[in-house]
């Protein structure tokens, strides 16, 4: 486990989708992105793209589950930009990126 996924552990949701968020940090984990040319574990320079995320918003986020009404694709890929935004702040301010 690399440094920024163990950054996860004990951390806020940071997609925190309407419906779907868990409000139990214990199930947060480093979520990486898909698409956009992005692989699972794609990395730059030893670098994870992702963010913090709950099961319930991963699992969203993955397409396991769905929300009804269903979320629109573009609004989601808005919302995990901004949490991947939060994200990285919060890893720079704890000296981790």
């Amino acid at each position: 486990m690399s440094k920024i996924t163990e950054s996860a552990r004990g951390k806020q949701c940071q997609l925190r989708l309407e419906g779907c968020l868990s409000p139990n940090t214990e199930t947060t984990i480093f979520a990486h992105l898909n698409g956009a040319g992005m692989a699972m574990k794609q990395r730059i320079n030893n670098f994870d793209f992702g963010f913090y995320s709950c099961a319930n918003c991963h699992d969203l986020y993955d397409g396991r589950i769905s929300l009804a009404p269903p979320i629109e694709k573009e609004w989601l890929e808005l919302q995990v930009l901004r949490a991947v935004m939060k994200t990285q702040m919060i890893m720079a301010k704890n000296g981790i990126i």
